[in-house]
């Protein structure tokens, strides 16, 4: 039994270098979707501004005219794509559930570190938290303080880096929903006006 306990000890020990740097790693991209998320909100806006009202009240041509040339964005080019074809019902739900899907596997970063942050964060305090018990039941006071700084460290950046997740996710759901949004309308629209040029 004691020849167990210390494997598991060691495994454990073993962990808390590759959990720190993990750690860091996902701090540095959650910094990275920081500003990815930002730029994300600030062409949205313009975009917003841009193509909002002529959405709402179905200006199909002068919404064709407006779509810049050079904006990439996810939302934009699905926005182009559509609109540079007949309208086509098939089509436009081929686009839709691609544009969706898409969206998820942006999304999905955001979930990951949410999820991942915690986890790591409570990795690294378990880990450490153990030499900082023996150094205190030892009264090794230096070795204790050391580990008790790695368990406070692990920690904060595993919730931080949860937080950024969590925070960037929520924008990103909502954003990603009012474009589906408007992309199932402007199929639709462009549909009901295909249909009744047909039937002239």
């Amino acid at each position: 039994m004691e020849f167990i306990s210390k494997m598991l000890f060691w495994v454990a020990n073993s962990l808390l270098i590759p959990d720190v740097i993990i750690l860091l790693v996902l701090f540095v991209r959650s910094l990275i979707l920081i500003g990815g998320t930002y730029n994300m909100y600030i062409v949205k806006r313009k975009n917003d501004k841009a193509f909002d009202a002529l959405v709402k009240d179905g200006k199909i041509a002068e919404l064709r005219a407006a779509l810049p040339a050079k904006d990439n964005s996810l939302y934009v080019s699905y926005l182009r794509d559509m609109l540079s074809r007949p309208a086509s019902e098939d089509y436009a739900d081929y686009l839709l559930t691609k544009f969706e899907n898409e969206a998820e596997k942006d999304v999905s970063l955001s979930k990951m570190l949410a999820k991942i942050g915690p986890v790591l964060g409570l990795i690294g305090t378990l880990i450490s938290m153990s030499p900082a018990l023996v150094g205190l039941s030892t009264g090794d006071i230096s070795g204790m303080a050391y580990n008790m700084q790695v368990v406070f460290a692990t920690t904060v950046v595993g919730l931080v880096v949860s937080a950024v997740g969590l925070v960037s996710m929520q924008f990103k759901q909502r954003w990603y929903a009012k474009s589906v949004n408007n992309l199932d309308y402007v199929s639709r629209v462009m549909i009901e006006k295909e249909a009744a040029h047909g039937q002239k």
